[in-house]
C-alpha cells in the first residue's frame, strides 16, 4: 500500500469504476503543470513526453511531483520505457498502486494501453504507405 496522502485518499474514495479517471486526471494535471497549460487545453495522453515539449528536467520534475502526491516510489526507467501518459497511469495502476487498483481494473487499463498503441501503428502505417 502506497503511503497515505491526501491523493491516496481520494482515490480510495472514489468508486473502484472511477478510479482510473480519477488517477489519469491527478497525472494528466501533473503533465499540464509542467507544460504550462491552461485548463481548457487538451494533453495528448497517447503522444511521448518529448513529443509533447518536455526535457528530461521536466520529466524528472513531474515524477518527484507524482511521487509526493501518490506517496510511492515511481521508478524513472518506466516512466523512459512508458513514455506516455497512458502508459505511465497504466504503470502506476498495475506496479505502484496496486493496492489501490484491484487486478482486474488495472488489467483493463492495460489493455487500453495496448490498444491504443496497436491504433498507433496502424496510423503510422497507413501515412507511411501513403507518402
Amino acid at each position: 500500500m502506497p503511503e497515505r496522502t491526501p491523493t491516496v485518499d481520494e482515490l480510495l474514495a472514489v468508486p473502484l469504476s472511477e478510479r482510473p479517471d480519477a488517477l489519469e486526471a491527478v497525472v494528466v494535471g501533473e503533465f499540464r503543470a509542467a507544460l504550462l497549460m491552461g485548463a481548457g487545453e487538451d494533453l495528448a495522453l497517447d503522444k511521448a513526453f518529448f513529443e509533447l515539449g518536455l526535457t528530461s528536467l521536466r520529466i524528472t520534475d513531474v515524477k518527484r511531483r507524482l511521487e509526493e502526491r501518490l506517496g510511492c516510489d515511481i521508478s524513472a526507467n518506466a516512466l523512459f520505457n512508458r513514455p506516455t501518459v497512458r502508459e505511465l497511469v497504466a504503470y502506476l495502476m498495475t506496479d505502484v498502486l496496486a493496492d489501490v487498483f484491484p487486478r482486474q481494473q488495472a488489467t483493463s487499463a492495460a489493455a487500453a494501453g495496448a490498444e491504443s498503441d496497436r491504433v498507433f501503428v496502424d496510423d503510422m502505417l497507413k501515412d507511411l504507405y501513403r507518402a
